[in-house]
């Protein structure tokens, strides 16, 4: 069975508690309100979950995380960012990246970014722990990516690309200056052969919350600007 969460309670089910099958269902219930989606993170759970249904809460094990020293780009990729036909920016566009990472896709049917979840990160965006990268091409919006910020660890949530390598450009600037500032670890989530191209690896829940429960209590202080070149971002790779 999958705990129900009370309401009014901030409490989550031990991680151990996580079913095997679905991989890391964990809980069910609950609301999206700041406290609680930040308490979540922190705990290494997220939710995930189809409009319609109740909140789903998960920690799957092993989880995917991406260590930003080991970004991999790929000389094709590396050749496109030294390109000039492109700019990137933090959140310019929030709400729009949310969107868009909420539209159809030729992989799958519908969409789990409900407006309740848009809603939710658009209050931890005013917050200022939840950002978006947006990658521009003739003034347009082609690419980009929104996630949280806690501590030194990124949990990116969701990217997209109106066109092509957009998604990879917006992902190689962000991790480059992630780095820049001293964060520690990007959680992916859940692994995929795209994430993995890009040097994402899988690691036990049990060292994701571990690692987490130091990282988490690390904060930085800095601009949500970026600082670092066109050629840093290239040569941010490991070989």
């Amino acid at each position: 069975m999958v705990p129900w969460l009370a309401d009014g309670s901030l409490s989550f089910p031990p991680l151990h508690q996580a079913l095997a099958e679905p991989n890391g269902l964990l809980a069910a219930g609950g609301d999206l309100s700041e406290d609680r989606l930040l308490r979540a993170y922190r705990s290494g759970i997220f939710p995930w979950y189809n409009p319609g249904e109740p909140i789903l809460w998960w920690s799957p094990d092993p989880r995917c995380v991406l260590l930003p020293k080991d970004l991999y780009l790929s000389r094709s990729l590396r050749k496109r960012l030294r390109q000039t036909d492109y700019r990137v920016t933090f959140d310019q566009a929030f709400s729009r990246v949310v969107q868009a990472c909420a539209g159809p896709r030729r992989s799958q049917q519908g969409t789990w970014i409900s407006r309740d979840i848009a809603t939710a990160y658009l209050h931890l965006h005013r917050r200022g722990v939840a950002h978006s990268v947006e990658v521009w091409m003739d003034d347009v919006l082609a690419g980009g990516l929104y996630g949280l910020a806690i501590g030194s660890v990124f949990f990116g949530e969701s990217m997209f690309s109106h066109q092509r390598d957009a998604s990879k450009i917006g992902f190689a600037w962000c991790i480059a200056q992630l780095k820049r500032w001293g964060y520690q670890l990007v959680d992916c989530q859940v692994y995929n052969d795209h994430l993995a191209s890009l040097g994402a690896t899988e690691i036990p829940r049990d060292d994701f919350a571990a690692r987490l429960s130091r990282l988490c209590e690390q904060p930085l202080d800095h601009p949500w600007q970026f600082s670092v070149t066109r050629e840093a971002v290239c040569e941010n790779s490991r070989r």
